[in-house]
């Protein structure tokens, strides 16, 4: 068994990073769990728990200050759980590991063009598809970074929704929140400031992780001893994530979800080669 006081800093810093990035924290804890001896395939199911507990923690306070979008959210969540279950049931019947490879690249290409990209600031579209404006996509936030109110209007809700799809078969596959992916879909092809993207992802997370985790809990994956640290650290670190993302400006938000993408490719990739050895 894991020592407490050394598994719950682990968790307090997974939350943070998962809020902070809205990717949830199982980029630290996968590779945390089983560097200290956890089977590979537990530490995916503690992990997408852990998701929930990071959603929950830190989604609840952005819907409070009015930064998610609902509309968006729930809209995208039905994809992301069909993604999850079918995700979660790959994993038990095979071994996850060589996908870490295939995943890695995929956000490292990702990485390359959000970094293209964010060489210009967020600028909004005053035109929708005719999809996205019936599902009425767009919203309003006061960011009180640079004391003004921002409006949006998401678009290509046609191309969000299989990509996010996609995502959901990454977190229940991966066990991780693939906020990495769901972050992208919502800035890159959905056009949504990067504060309405990270913290549109994670409430979707959260559901997608809980989609997931019912496929690891049936499974008997899941292990009590280690999940209560892991939920009360994550809660923690999530708590602080959101305090300290409110007063952040876009760029910055940007820039900090571009070290924590670059981090998780190179990690994905050399973890994969590795087993593969």
């Amino acid at each position: 068994m894991i020592p407490f006081q050394l598994l719950l800093p682990v968790s307090i810093l997974a939350g943070f990073v998962g809020a902070m990035s809205g990717m949830g924290g199982g980029i630290i804890l996968i590779p945390a769990l089983t560097l200290l001896g956890v089977d590979i395939k537990h530490a995916i199911a503690i992990s997408i728990l852990s998701v929930i507990a990071t959603s929950s923690g830190s989604a609840s306070a952005y819907v409070r200050d009015h930064i998610t979008n609902l509309k968006v959210g729930m809209f995208l969540e039905m994809f992301t759980i069909i993604g999850a279950l079918a995700g979660a049931r790959i994993t038990l019947a095979s071994s996850p590991q060589p996908l870490y490879i295939a995943f890695g690249c995929v956000l490292l290409s990702s990485w390359a063009a959000l970094l293209f990209a964010g060489h210009q600031t967020w600028q909004g579209t005053a035109t929708q598809d005719s999809i996205s404006r019936w599902l009425e996509l767009e919203g309003s936030y006061h960011d009180e970074a640079i004391d003004e109110t921002i409006a949006y209007k998401g678009r290509r809700a046609y191309l969000g929704a299989p990509m996010m799809f996609g995502a959901g078969m990454i977190a229940g596959l991966l066990g991780i929140g693939a906020g990495a992916v769901k972050v992208l879909i919502h800035d890159l092809v959905m056009g949504l400031p990067p504060k309405v993207s990270t913290t549109t992802s994670n409430l979707i997370i959260g559901v997608t992780a809980l989609a997931g985790t019912s496929v690891y809990l049936v499974a008997g994956l899941i292990n009590p001893g280690l999940a209560a640290p892991v939920i009360l650290g994550v809660v923690l670190g999530a708590f602080l994530g959101t305090r300290l993302l409110v007063h952040m400006t876009n760029r910055s938000v940007r820039g900090f979800f571009l070290v924590v993408l670059l981090v998780l490719a190179v990690e994905m990739i050399v973890r994969g080669i590795q087993v593969i050895r």
